[in-house]
């Protein structure tokens, strides 16, 4: 017998990439956009920043869906200590390439499942380490003319032409470096009673909400 899940499903996320990656599990789903301040605190850990992001993004669509099961997601590189977030601008962009050049950076994914019903949360940030390629100025030009990767954090987007400025990468699930760790949201919706293998939707998926 199919499992029908009492609640439907929101990603408070206006990202692409998290939209596409969400749609491989093949539910309906419902977007919604955040409104969140993301800036760090003070002292702040990259996982502790991405954790509480991720939770914050979640928490800020329960008004528009008191009754849902919200999925937040926030990711932060760092390399040499540094935080290094969305560069938001080409110049920026050439900074982040020219600082990570030739060095590990470690992606933390983190993924929260709050249920706005229940008030349970389940969060957890899934780490990737990625080695960058010795890059030269014409290569970090070259890349971002052609990719343009100004949403992205790191200035790399590794499901395009970025994989060519890598030369290795680390990690337990493939999906967190792109933006939403899939294999832990398996779990953390099993446990809200969705079971993705055998779900299927009683209704038809709520329309998008920007709110």
């Amino acid at each position: 017998m199919l499992a029908l899940s009492p609640l439907p499903l929101v990603l408070a996320s206006t990202s692409p990439y998290r939209r596409e990656l969400l749609s491989h599990l093949q539910i309906p789903f419902t977007i919604i956009a955040p409104e969140v301040d993301e800036t760090p605190l003070p002292d702040e850990t990259p996982e502790a920043t991405a954790l509480r992001l991720s939770q914050l993004k979640a928490r800020a669509a329960q008004p528009a869906y008191p009754n849902a099961l919200i999925i937040g997601s926030d990711q932060v590189a760092t390399v040499d200590g540094l935080q290094v977030g969305k560069p938001g601008s080409h110049e920026k962009a050439v900074e982040q390439l020219q600082l990570m050049s030739g060095k590990c950076v470690v992606f933390h994914s983190a993924l929260s499942l709050y249920n706005s019903a229940s008030g349970s949360m389940h969060s957890t940030s899934v780490p990737t380490t990625v080695r960058f390629r010795q890059l030269s100025a014409a290569q970090i030009e070259a890349y971002l003319r052609k990719d343009q990767p100004y949403n992205c954090a790191g200035s790399a987007r590794i499901e395009s032409l970025g994989i060519a400025v890598i030369e290795k990468l680390t990690s337990e699930d493939p999906n967190a470096l792109i933006g939403l760790p899939l294999i832990a949201l398996v779990k953390m919706l099993a446990t809200e009673g969705m079971d993705v293998l055998t779900w299927k939707s009683a209704k038809p998926p709520l329309s998008d909400h920007e709110g």
